[in-house]
């Protein structure tokens, strides 16, 4: 007992010194060499220091940077390397105050944050503050605490992080037609072209949008819906817009104007609401044409098989307006309906001010009406208690008016506001006359019941009330008060219904006229659910007087009531991404039509779009038949269809796309949307890119990307599967933080040549030493390690070169080599090689 108790007392003695030299001692990795030598006797004793602490080579990296578990930004970021307290090496970032501050934090209240005698800001200036650079992801982890940062919204980027983008000479072209042979011998070809060129230069952007169309007449007419300069006011948060454009439609009728707007944007705002856009949705009984307008402009024509359909690729046209649908059909009838553009309730945060200055001139679609000038200011403000004040006033030689309202949020109640516009008009040839405009509108999603989105609205205008581009349309045109509006009510809503029932949606606009006895109605109501993968959907739509007074003898249906439905199949178990489908639509006018075919994509990234159907009609519609595609490619979009019935044969055809003309060169694409990024990858071609169907780098390694959200964060992928195989990219996704309508660039470093794997020797015919590191002379990117034997993978190489070879800080320790490659082999993914390393 005795001898056990001296061995213990023995042995705490030896375990003391040891457990405190381990609290003094920081653990860290350790590799030992001598594992490695074992199998290779005689070589050089590996170096693997580096690896042990985790350190790497000082200089410049790409880094993510991460703040509160937030991704705050991406860029380069020069490191040092220093040493800690207990003599290990790490890598340190140099920051800049100002950086700190873009990110965040709140340097202000740090003052030796910044130092006058160096650039680095002093992070330990701020307690508890830390960095970690996670060098295998490439990310700055920065802690700080949270009394250190500003609050910030959930996806809010500082405004000295937005890009206003490059300098760049733009068009958008969208040119389409058709060629009609009917079977008594009558043709008849039309034509639509859409042109959108602009230019860009700091923050202004440069605008026009022009259309032509020739009808089936021959008549041709060109069309400018607008010509604009405009750029952001960011301590403003602002939009400054000259030339022609429309005032917001807030708090009165959105009017199109020629002069200089100031306007809010609520988009530069964190959680900012987002504007309502109208889908157009419609059922087509035979072949036929689409035409939309928008205060009078033709904003978009093209064709659509029978049935029902959608459409939501409208290019905006800065300002609100019901949407005219005119659906010409292939026996010469014509549908036409109303799509309400409905808006939101008028709410805004509390203490927040929406505003719109305007003033210029009157801007008529058709040119009857005198330039008359006209001024319009608008102000939405948010006050305690979810409520929103809100009014306005107009002035012209002609018109003058007040508007004053209140909007309140109710919380799960929805969302309400009211308002009334008094105005005093003096129309042509009339007395002045005054009168009143009541509006109520609704919103509200009812997660509960699963109701995604409800838009109601009601208007009531008295006899006297007239709004100002009523006014001013009536001194140049006689009948601009022949259809003046008295009530308007609209909703707009989506419904699911649970348990695999579906989901309703429905849309309805109703009004009726002081000088005129007819109601113009226009019903939408759809359903659609799948079952095993099978989809179908019921349309309804009702459309009464919606001939807007056309006296045209082939308008011939005021009314009519359509029901279509539809079902698809998928056929993956024959056809990879192809779909079977049927469809039966019935009008109370034109009795009803039978249609099956068969749809579906191919190519790489379901570039090519196509379908294919047969139907048959009655009411002397009888056999039809269509066949159509559409390709999107690295350079713009195409589609083509041809068409027939027992009237005749269509041929229809479109072309669409972008160019941009930038300091690389003039770049295709496909269309172009409001704000675009550039992507940059010299020498890189054929690459796609993640969620753009058929968008490629071209044969220089550039391309074009929309979709992009303007003062937020967007992340740029490119598609590594698509990479040829030599080249290869240091990095993939690029971050970039547009404003509006900006062309942002995302440069790429693509390392492009040979794929290697080298067995190095040294001269004494041993292997170079594990853990070396294999350079390429003046290539821009970072070593390769050297593996066991000698072997290393090395890429984007040329044919004929130089490696530099590092295993240590000796003379010794170093080694060049030059190579020459079997280019014999390039055909293969890897070449295999060996060289002597002197």
């Amino acid at each position: 007992m005795t001898t056990m108790i001296y061995a213990i007392h023995r042995l705490a003695w030896i375990l003391i010194p040891l457990a405190g030299l381990a609290n003094d001692t920081k653990a860290r990795e350790f590799f030992n060499p001598e594992l490695i030598e074992i199998d290779n006797p005689g070589i050089d004793k590996a170096d693997l220091s580096g690896f042990e602490t985790g350190s790497q080579a000082a200089g410049t990296y790409h880094v993510d940077i991460v703040i509160d578990d937030r991704l705050m930004d991406t860029q380069d970021i020069a490191f040092k390397k220093v040493k800690d307290s207990h003599g290990d090496e790490y890598l340190e970032p140099c920051l800049s105050v100002e950086q700190l501050r873009q990110w965040g934090v709140r340097t202000e209240r740090f003052a030796q944050l910044g130092k006058p005698d160096t650039e680095c800001a002093t992070l330990t200036a701020i307690p508890q503050a830390s960095t970690d650079f996670q060098f295998s992801s490439q990310r700055l982890i920065i802690s700080v605490p949270q009394a250190a940062l500003s609050m910030q919204a959930r996806g809010y980027v500082q405004p000295a992080l937005w890009d206003e983008g490059i300098t760049a000479a733009i068009l958008n072209y969208n040119l389409s037609g058709a060629n009609n042979v009917g079977k008594n011998s009558d043709h008849a070809n039309s034509q639509y072209a859409n042109l959108r060129p602009g230019i860009n230069v700091g923050p202004w952007r440069l605008r026009n949008y022009t259309t032509w169309a020739r009808d089936d007449a021959g008549r041709s007419q060109w069309n400018t819906v607008y010509t604009w300069a405009q750029r952001t006011i960011i301590p403003l948060k602002s939009l400054l817009t000259l030339g022609d454009s429309t005032a917001p439609a807030d708090v009165f009728d959105s009017m199109p104007f020629r002069g200089g707007q100031l306007a809010s944007d609520d988009d530069m705002l964190p959680d900012s609401l987002k504007g309502y856009a109208p889908v157009v949705r419609g059922i087509a009984r035979t072949n036929a044409q689409v035409v939309i307008r928008q205060n009078g402009y033709q904003i978009y024509q093209s064709y659509v098989a029978p049935g029902a359909f959608e459409i939501t690729d409208m290019y905006p046209t800065g300002g609100a307006g019901d949407l005219d649908v005119t659906i010409k059909e292939a026996d010469g009838s014509v549908q036409h309906f109303t799509v309400p553009f409905a808006s939101l309730p008028v709410l805004q945060r509390e203490g927040q001010l929406k505003y719109a200055v305007t003033g210029g001139q009157y801007r008529s679609w058709d040119h009857r009406v005198n330039a008359t000038p006209f001024g319009q200011l608008t102000g939405i403000y948010g006050l305690p208690f979810g409520l929103t004040l809100y009014g306005g006033l107009q002035e012209a030689s002609k018109y003058h008016s007040l508007a004053i309202g209140m909007g309140k949020n109710m919380g799960d109640f929805g969302a309400l506001s009211a308002d009334v516009t008094q105005g005093w008009s003096t129309p042509h040839q009339m007395q002045k006359v005054n009168g009143q405009s009541w509006r109520a509108r609704f919103s509200k999603n009812f997660a509960g019941t699963g109701t995604q989105f409800a838009i109601a609205g009601y208007r009531y205008s008295t006899n006297g009330y007239y709004g100002m581009q009523e006014v001013l349309d009536s001194w140049g045109n006689d009948n601009a008060l022949s259809e003046r509006r008295r009530n308007r009510a609209e909703l707009t809503m989506s419904q699911t219904l649970g348990n695999n029932l579906g989901s309703m949606m429905f849309s309805a606009v109703r009004e009726d006229y002081w000088n005129a006895g007819k109601t113009t109605t226009s019903w939408n109501l759809g359903y659609n659910n799948f079952w095993r993968n099978v989809s179908y959907g019921l349309t309804y739509t009702w459309s009464e007087n919606g001939s807007t007074g056309s006296t045209s003898s082939s308008e011939r249906y005021d009314k009519d009531r359509m029901l279509s439905f539809n079902v698809s199949v998928p056929l993956a178990s024959f056809l990879p991404q192809t779909w079977a489908n049927y469809g039966v639509t019935t009008s109370k006018n034109s009795g009803t039509t039978h249609n099956i075919g068969v749809n579906g994509t191919a190519l790489e990234n379901n570039a090519l779009s196509w379908n294919v159907q047969q139907g048959y009609g009655t009411n002397n519609v009888g056999y039809t038949g269509n066949l159509n595609g559409d390709y999107k490619g690295t350079y713009g979009e195409a589609t083509a269809g041809y068409s027939y019935d027992q009237h005749s044969e269509r041929l229809n055809y479109a072309l669409q796309g972008g160019v941009v003309a930038h300091a690389d060169g003039i770049t295709f694409s496909q269309p172009l949307a409001e704000t675009n990024v550039l992507v940059k990858a010299p020498g890189a071609a054929g690459i796609g890119v993640q969620n753009q169907s058929g968008v490629k780098t071209d044969y220089r390694g550039y391309t074009l990307v929309g979709n992009i959200t303007p003062y937020r964060k967007n992340d740029i992928s490119l598609l590594t599967e698509t990479l040829p195989t030599n080249i290869e990219l240091e990095q993939t996704v690029q971050t970039v933080i547009p404003t509006r309508g900006a062309i942002v660039r995302a440069d790429y470093v693509a390392n492009v040549g040979l794929r290697v794997l080298m067995t190095l020797t040294q001269q004494n015919g041993r292997p170079v030493p594990f853990g070396a590191m294999a350079t390429v002379p003046g290539a821009g990117h970072s070593g390769f390690i050297v593996g066991d034997a000698g072997q290393v993978y090395l890429s984007g190489l040329q044919p004929d070169g130089k490696l530099t070879v590092k295993w240590g800080e000796g003379e010794n320790q170093r080694c060049q080599t030059h190579y020459t490659l079997n280019i014999k082999q390039a055909g293969s993914d890897i070449i295999h090689a060996a060289s002597v390393c002197h």
